[in-house]
């Protein structure tokens, strides 16, 4: 698998427990407020300065103070290698965390009948009318979204759904119709975009929390387990 960056201690990227953040390369999507652009613009197969033999070694000697390991991206379903990647960590007794676009339902579905996640975080990048224009893409087959959205809600695992929100991408009437996924009593977590000065398209914009509060009011009779995280 091809690593292209970690975290050795995250806090945050797995509710509740202490993880290491390991991010992939490339992308299928390009979505203009993207904070790791250059992960989403790199190639899958990228050739990166990240062993995977020292990675393996760095995770073994942390055992027992580690509990998870986090896969993020890019998307970490574009690796090929990520099916063994995970079998060797998973062997030593770390939970195993995804973050996804959702965008290959198979390969998510398969990596969950062979137990291989714990937790799986999706993002749902806007409402269905509004998705080919938030990700950047032409032509986008919003069935595979759909898809993946069903596959985690028919599954026995923990998971979320979540939503960055770009003030010139969702408006309260985007939020609202962020329903028309079907989510049921899934929980939806809604996080103002913050600039990492590496997004694709530069002078885009966030909201504050009291705005990011009233959005999330607004949906809460159609979509009952929406959140805001990250406020401060």
């Amino acid at each position: 698998m091809n690593i292209a960056g970690i975290t050795k201690l995250s806090l945050l990227d797995y509710p509740n427990h202490l993880a290491c953040t390991i991010f992939t390369p490339g992308c299928q999507f390009r979505c203009p407020f993207c904070h790791n652009g250059k992960l989403a613009l790199a190639k899958a197969n990228l050739a990166t300065n990240f062993d995977n033999t020292e990675v393996l070694r760095f995770l073994e000697k942390r055992m027992g103070i580690l509990d998870a390991i986090c896969i993020s991206g890019g998307e970490p379903l574009l690796q090929d290698g990520l099916e063994d990647f995970i079998r060797t960590i998973k062997n030593m007794g770390y939970l195993i965390k995804l973050d996804t676009n959702g965008y290959l339902p198979d390969r998510l579905e398969y990596l969950l009948k062979l137990e291989l996640l714990d937790y799986v975080a999706m993002d749902i990048k806007n409402s269905p009318n509004r998705y080919a224009e938030t990700c950047g893409i032409v032509g986008i087959n919003l069935d595979t979204i759909s898809r993946s959205i069903q596959i985690l809600q028919d599954s026995s695992i923990s998971y979320e759904f979540r939503t960055t929100v770009v003030r010139e991408f969702h408006s309260t009437k985007d939020i609202r119709h962020l329903s028309n996924w079907n989510l049921g009593e899934a929980r939806l977590y809604l996080q103002s975009f913050q600039n990492s000065n590496d997004q694709l398209c530069p002078r885009l914009h966030g909201y504050n929390p009291q705005e990011m509060n009233r959005l999330c009011d607004d949906a809460r009779n159609k979509i009952p387990g929406i959140r805001v995280r990250g406020l401060s």
